[in-house]
């Protein structure tokens, strides 16, 4: 297929640990920082129809709850956007990683791996999106009281 000028990505959250998924990159652009799951979007899917075809290229298909839009990156010249996500999952797992990367962590987001991918970087430097996280972690955690 071929990719269109918009790219998606997600950071995954696990419910039990309260940890995050981060992938330790292995090729081509910015090899050996560590990064979220996510690429092209090709033409004719959805950023949303691209992230599910990413995760399930790059980390094996995984069953989540929620898709939540964290982010959305213009660059300065148009030319290229780019769609961040958070979405949940109830437990940590073992992913199915591809040639892409080469080691993943999970971790709270105030103890993240280094360094990381420049865009991940340039997305966390935000104190809204940091504060948009922290605010789904609260209420996940205050439906998750209500259920017991």
């Amino acid at each position: 297929m071929e990719s269109s000028n918009i790219g998606c990505g997600a950071l995954i959250y696990s419910k039990s640990t309260k940890r995050y998924l981060f992938l330790l990159r292995n090729q081509k652009r910015h090899a050996g920082s560590w990064g979220l799951v996510g690429g092209g979007v090709e033409i004719n899917e959805t950023p949303a129809e691209g992230l599910q075809r990413e995760i399930a290229e790059e980390i094996g298909s995984i069953k989540f709850e929620k898709i939540i839009p964290l982010e959305k990156f213009t660059a300065e010249n148009k030319n290229f956007e780019y769609h961040t996500y958070l979405i949940t999952v109830d437990d940590e797992f073992v992913p199915k990683l591809n040639d892409e990367h080469r080691g993943y962590a999970w971790t709270s987001i105030d103890d993240h791996p280094k360094p990381l991918h420049p865009g991940v970087w340039r997305t966390f430097s935000f104190k809204s999106v940091i504060d948009k996280i922290k605010t789904v972690e609260t209420v996940i955690y205050q439906l998750q009281e209500q259920t017991v």
